[in-house]
């Protein structure tokens, strides 16, 4: 039986689809995540959300706010139900760091923004709004922290969500002859540096991710 490891733990309805593929699966958090004590200001009108972790400290600290007052610009579908299912207002949504700046760049240049992140944010976003000038505050709420484990065995497919998911899964463990399934370009570019066998899925969620490698690696055990 082919078998996938998944370095970030499924929820029922994703592991479902696995249980009728065929393959087996591995789960496990290559990553954790450890909010920060630090006051967030509710003072701003517009708040950058990169991660459904900075929406979660958002919210935690946000419970006496009337949340229909602010403005949420956000990278992904998932961040972007997590923030409207809870009252926020979402202005821009860009399925990464890199388009959310151009956007904010060309449509909301006079505003000023309060970023909210983690330790192990990408640069292009804060980069690009100060080429332009765009006004912007950084706050670091949570902390990512590799979480690593040692497998004593191989796998058909890896599925990956984050470039240090992929850090984190090498420090103990290599790739193999593994095919490599990540969730978007930013992942595959980490990726590529120590394999050339990669799928990137055709949208950045993870049930893509999981449907890719299930489609790929069942051609496999039809051969």
């Amino acid at each position: 039986m082919k078998t996938v490891l998944s370095t970030k733990m499924l929820s029922p309805s994703q592991k479902e689809l696995f249980l009728s593929s065929g393959l087996g699966l591995v789960e496990y958090d290559a990553l954790k995540i450890e909010q920060l004590d630090v006051k967030i200001p509710f003072t701003h009108s517009n708040y950058i959300f990169t991660s459904k972790n900075a929406v979660k400290a958002f919210l935690k600290q946000a419970k006496d706010s009337d949340l229909s007052k602010f403005n949420a610009f956000c990278v992904g579908e998932k961040t972007k139900t997590l923030l409207k299912e809870n009252g926020l207002k979402v202005v821009e949504m860009a399925e990464n760091a890199s388009e959310l700046a151009k956007i904010l760049v060309e449509k909301h240049q006079n505003e000023s923004f309060l970023f909210l992140c983690g330790n192990k944010r990408r640069d292009e976003l804060p980069d690009t709004l100060s080429k332009n000038n765009v006004q912007y505050k950084e706050l670091e709420v949570y902390r990512t922290l590799f979480n690593p484990m040692q497998f004593q065995r191989d796998f058909d497919g890896i599925l990956f969500f984050s470039p240090s998911g992929i850090r984190s899964y090498l420090l103990e463990n290599t790739l193999g002859n593994s095919t490599l399934f990540c969730i978007g370009e930013t992942t595959a570019a980490e990726a590529r540096k120590h394999s050339n066998q990669i799928i990137v899925a055709n949208k950045p969620t993870v049930e893509n991710v999981l449907v890719q490698a299930i489609k790929e690696l069942s051609i496999k055990m039809g051969d």
